[in-house]
């Protein structure tokens, strides 16, 4: 399985990374390089849309703490927008919804960083 990565500029500084696909040991390096290359240019308010992921594995879930402990060391946040209950339970589980904000939808996520 493949992952697509799309990122698109957002109202004010923030940036939306729109996720397609799977989200494995082997797609995951794309889609830290995505939000990498958001934070090397200096943008810490990060919106990540997982309405489209169908899979995480442990591998993109440490992707995901890792772009949200880079862009807490300049102030920012890292909100996820997830409505598939499967994703959502592997959050719960793992306690990850302490640390993220994990929302129904995009306009949500945005009103929340601000």
């Amino acid at each position: 399985m493949d992952i697509k990565v799309n990122v698109r500029e957002a109202q004010g500084d923030t940036y939306v990374v729109d996720l397609n696909g799977e989200i494995d040991v082997y797609t995951s390096p794309k889609v830290k390089d995505a939000i990498g290359d958001l934070i090397d240019k200096g943008h810490y308010n990060l919106v990540i849309n997982l309405e489209k992921v169908r899979y995480i594995d442990s591998t993109g879930l440490g992707v995901l703490i890792g772009g949200l402990k880079r862009v807490r060391e300049h102030g920012g946040t890292v909100n996820l927008v997830c409505t598939n209950p499967q994703i959502k339970k592997i959050f719960d589980i793992t306690g990850l919804v302490k640390i993220f904000g994990i929302y129904d939808d995009e306009d949500a996520a945005m009103k929340a960083l601000v």
